[in-house]
């Protein structure tokens, strides 16, 4: 009975790790996004900043990253820039990819 704790106490611990090197590669990914939007938006470095807090904040409104996108494809929308759907849903997720290699390989 003890090995089959020992085992579930194994998965648990491996489960919640992966959880968290996830929250922190999206976080990283919304940074990213954030700058290489605002880059494009024409922000200056303040408002950029300011962006990457709204972005991370706008992942917190649902579950997944239906939340990010809407919320940058509206702002570029608003700011005049044009990008497809399908444009930003790869940069999204080549992001992603870079931030969670990023993670892993315990770069900043």
């Amino acid at each position: 009975m003890k090995a089959f704790d020992d085992k579930e106490k194994a998965s648990e611990k491996k489960f919640v790790l992966e959880a968290e090197e996830e929250f922190k590669a999206e976080a990283r990914r919304n940074k990213k996004l954030a700058l290489w939007a605002g880059e494009l938006m024409n922000k200056d470095e303040a408002a950029a900043k300011a962006y990457v807090t709204e972005v991370i904040m706008a992942d917190m409104a649902e579950v997944g990253d239906d939340d990010v996108f809407k919320k940058m494809k509206a702002d570029f929308t608003e700011a005049g820039v044009e990008i497809t759907d399908v444009a930003l849903r790869d940069k999204m997720r080549a992001m992603m990819e870079e931030a969670r290699r990023e993670i892993s390989e315990g770069t900043s």
